[in-house]
């Protein structure tokens, strides 16, 4: 239509008014809500489809949807989200892009709701009750009738699932689905941040129960079916405090000169058949999740600790990858073998370091050798273009109350790498067993643990990043090219003040490794196949794999791939939320251990720089803070978005990216897991 029809359509008669259509339609093809389609003919604009996706709430106001179809996130004002919960699955009008204006969405229907409970503190009136989050995802507090508090205390923290939130009501309703107690005790606070990512904080019982039924004795014909190590020198090394052992080395001289190495790992699925209620819930879970102070495991105790921990002096059912290597650590052979071994000595980290070091103690004959073999192994991999993550752990030594009493780091050791070594060579022969093929053949479905390359911006703004710190990243060449200089920029940076900030950069740029049935390698390791074997008792997709081996080795037709492709993105989804539930807990304890320390001086390193003001970390301990821009009172500071730092407006003073900063500590809020720091001078 032109401006003459769309006049006659609403009534336009005069001149003046109609040169006024005429202009608006102009605008809105300019603001892309209208297309001319010939010269002074518009059209209204096709963006105006409807898709299928997820939606994310955020508790500052920042909604938006996400398309399935892979395209860019959409903005959604609250006004138009239905009341969309986080993570829901919804239908969404894609809205006509406005000039100057960020492209939006709006909500038109909620196919699936995701689960929607909160975690808060209860307030009861005389009236209504309700529980005050601290979400970062709902800014609305949640209103509780009072025949659906389940018993729930003022004060208390509590789990809270919503019910309904109507269309025009500015709050949602819910019903209390767990006590978790009071604030501030470390039972309650760990539940909590376990409650907050939708992770399980108790194991059900039934599922317990059914796991005592497991009889622990191993049948006669059950090990007459599988290779025999029992006499072969086998050991484990794990953390001081570890209780499931699901890795063991074995090492014997051959005939012909060469070193067998066995991995053994725990046969979880001798024990954990499909379809159990063991293994259901174990799916659900589909990991392990470490929080500072316990385990929250996959499998019942009875599995994880007791019958598939490959505990010293008892026999054991493992599923073992078997290699022959050579004095060069040049694989001649391998076999993936069902075994039965006896571990002859449990060692922590720091008793094979010792043996490492000294040449001294139990086993060091085997341990010498297997470093030795490792290290060799590692020199390969570099060489062929892995990338060297190796961060220290922050660590807590904390009293029986859950309280921190020191933050420490811990540094990887020879010992640890040892395991590592062996454990990656195991992943990557076990994922090249299944994965490569003949030529014109068909690989049988497979589960990989894929690490996809860089995003080219995100590394070409790491490189010009790290420039200013005097280092040189290549951010276009060969993958080696690539991993080569990114391994001499950390190293360079190793003791160095910007050591930390660089790492967790380095780290944001790569992209994140998943699990799919798609093989396109591992890019940080430098592998063209490469899987996840040696942890059944604390990964999901580890016991998919010794199930996916025992089918095919049997003869059995290759699995259903979109059935393991959905499977993958559930363990890869979950492990996501266990990793932010484990930094959650750290974060947490680190302002519980700065609490008592208000008032204090610290030395620290600037760790971000925003708009609102700088993010502090502190050397001693990695405990990071927030000094706000007003607090920075020699001044009137601006952000510069182009090298991430605060201006002084007069006096052209900096504030950068790994700069030293004193900091006092002024407040530490547990609640929101949050630390203030004024500067100190």
């Amino acid at each position: 239509m032109n401006y003459r029809q769309v006049s006659a359509e609403i009534g336009v008669t005069s001149q003046a008014n109609r040169q006024i259509v005429a202009a608006s339609l102009a605008e809105l093809q300019q603001e892309e809500f209208l297309l001319e389609t010939e010269r002074g003919k518009y059209r209204l604009n096709g963006l105006g489809t409807i898709a299928e996706g997820r939606f994310e709430r955020r508790s500052n106001g920042k909604n938006s949807f996400v398309p399935d179809d892979g395209g860019d996130a959409l903005f959604v004002a609250e006004r138009n989200s239905l009341h969309a919960m986080n993570g829901d699955r919804v239908k969404a009008q894609i809205l006509a892009r406005r000039k100057g204006r960020t492209p939006e969405a709006e909500v038109i229907e909620i196919t699936e709701r995701n689960q929607n409970a909160y975690v808060g503190v209860m307030e009861i009136g005389r009236n209504q009750a309700f529980m005050l989050t601290d979400s970062k995802i709902l800014a609305q507090d949640i209103l509780i009738p009072k025949d659906k508090l389940g018993g729930a205390k003022d004060g208390q923290k509590v789990v809270v699932k919503i019910t309904r939130w109507p269309v025009k009501a500015s709050n949602p309703e819910g019903e209390v689905i767990d006590i978790l107690g009071n604030p501030g005790e470390n039972q309650t606070e760990m539940h909590a941040i376990l409650a907050e990512f939708g992770l399980p904080y108790h194991y059900p019982e039934r599922v317990e129960k059914e796991a005592e039924k497991i009889p622990s004795a191993i049948p006669d014909d059950e090990i007459a079916r599988r290779e025999d190590f029992r006499g072969v020198p086998t050991f484990t090394i794990d953390p001081k405090d570890a209780k499931d052992f699901d890795d063991a080395l074995s090492l014997r001289r051959l005939d012909n000169g060469n070193w067998e190495v066995g991995v053994h790992i725990a046969d979880v699925s001798h024990y954990v058949k499909p379809g159990s209620i063991i293994d259901k819930e174990a799916f659900k879970r589909a990991t392990s999740v470490y929080l500072v102070d316990r385990t929250v495991s996959m499998l019942p105790e009875t599995l994880s600790n007791g019958l598939c921990s490959l505990r010293p002096h008892e026999d054991k059912l493992c599923f073992s990858t078997v290699v022959e290597l050579t004095d060069e650590a040049e694989v001649k052979n391998f076999r993936i073998v069902k075994t039965v071994i006896n571990s002859d000595r449990r060692f922590n980290y720091d008793e094979a370091q010792q043996v490492i070091e000294t040449g001294q103690g139990d086993m060091s004959e085997e341990i010498l050798t297997l470093d030795r073999l490792a290290k060799i192994l590692k020199d390969k991999r570099f060489k062929n273009g892995a990338i060297s993550f190796e961060r220290a752990e922050v660590k807590f030594e904390i009293d029986e109350t859950g309280k921190p009493l020191r933050v420490y780091f811990k540094n990887s050791t020879d010992s640890n790498f040892l395991i590592e070594e062996f454990m990656l060579l195991a992943n990557r022969l076990v994922a090249e067993h299944i994965g490569k093929v003949s030529r014109g053949r068909k690989p049988r479905t497979f589960v990989y643990r894929i690490h996809d390359r860089p995003n080219p911006e995100k590394l070409t703004t790491f490189a010009e990043f790290v420039r200013r710190f005097g280092y040189k990243v290549k951010d276009k060449g060969s993958h080696s090219e690539i991993s080569k200089s990114i391994n001499r920029m950390l190293e360079k940076a190793q003791g160095k003040k910007e050591q930390n900030l660089v790492e967790t950069l380095a780290i944001r740029s790569m992209a994140k490794a998943v699990y799919s049935t798609q093989n396109i390698g591992h890019y940080g390791l430098s592998f063209k196949y490469y899987t996840h074997f040696t942890s059944p008792i604390r990964r999901y997709p580890d016991l998919m794999v010794h199930r996916l081996l025992e089918l095919y080795a049997a003869g059995g037709r290759s699995a259903n791939q979109q059935q393991v492709e959905d499977d993958c993105k559930h363990c890869s989804d979950m492990e996501t939320l266990s990793m932010n539930a484990e930094r959650t807990s750290i974060k947490y304890k680190q302002v519980e251990f700065m609490s008592d320390k208000i008032g204090m001086v610290f030395d620290g390193t600037i760790s971000g720089v925003t708009e609102w003001g700088l993010y502090v970390e502190i050397a001693d301990n990695a405990c990071e803070g927030m000094v706000p821009i007003r607090d920075l009172v020699d001044d009137h500071y601006e952000f510069d978005e182009k090298t991430y730092c605060l201006i002084g407006i007069r006096t052209k003073r900096r504030y950068n990216l790994g700069d030293p900063m004193r900091i006092k500590v002024v407040k530490a809020n547990l609640e929101r897991k949050q630390l203030d720091f004024t500067p100190a001078e």
